[in-house]
C-alpha cells in the first residue's frame, strides 16, 4: 500500500541522489502551493517511502512548522526508536537546529540533505519569515550520545535552485 505521492520507482539500494531529488519534488510541491519550498521524506531500511512532509509555516504561519521537524514528530509517534535507527531522513535543506533535535530525539539513524544552512543563509538574507541559523547540524549531533550519519551537502546547486527565486521575489 503506497502511503505517499510519490513515485513507486524508489530503488531498493538507498540511492542518496534519487531519495534527495524526490525530496526536492516535495519542495517544490510546497512551492507550487504557496508554502515555503522545503521538502522531506523517511525512507525506511529497505528504501520504501515512509512518509513525505512539505513545510508547513502555512496556513498558521508556524515558524516551528519546518518540514523536517513535523515529519520526524509524525515518524516519532508510528514508529518505535529502534525501527528510526534504521531509517533515513532525506531533506532538500540541512536541517536547522530545531529539527536536527528532533531527528536527534526521534531517533533517526542517518540524516541526508541537499542545501546547507550556510548556503541557504546566503539566499534569504535575513528575511523575516526564515531567520536562518549558520549552525550545522553535524554540530547539533556531536552533542548527542548516540550518533547519528550525516551526508550532505549533496546536489546542493540544484538544491539552491528552489529558493533562490523564491526568496527573491518575497
Amino acid at each position: 500500500m503506497r502511503r505517499n505521492n510519490l513515485p513507486d520507482s524508489a530503488p531498493k539500494a538507498l540511492d542518496h541522489d534519487h531519495y534527495l531529488r524526490l525530496a526536492f519534488a516535495v519542495a517544490r510541491r510546497a512551492m507550487e502551493e504557496g508554502g515555503h519550498p522545503f521538502g522531506a521524506l523517511l525512507a525506511g531500511p529497505d528504501g520504501e517511502i515512509l512518509m513525505e512532509q512539505t513545510n508547513a509555516f502555512l496556513p498558521d504561519q508556524d515558524m516551528t512548522g519546518h518540514a523536517e521537524r513535523v515529519i520526524m514528530t509524525r515518524a516519532s509517534t508510528t514508529y518505535p526508536p529502534a525501527f528510526l535507527a534504521s531509517c533515513t531522513l532525506y531533506s532538500s535543506a540541512e536541517p536547522c537546529a530545531m529539527c536536527a533535535g528532533a531527528a536527534y530525539w526521534a531517533g533517526v539513524g542517518r540524516v541526508v540533505y541537499g542545501l546547507s544552512e550556510k548556503r541557504l543563509k546566503g539566499l534569504t538574507g535575513d528575511h523575516p519569515e526564515n531567520p536562518t541559523l549558520d549552525l550545522p547540524c553535524r554540530r547539533v549531533f556531536e552533542c548527542g550520545q548516540r550518533d547519528v550519519d550525516v551526508i550532505g551537502p549533496l546536489l546542493e546547486d540544484e538544491a539552491a535552485k528552489l529558493h533562490q527565486a523564491f526568496w527573491a521575489r518575497h
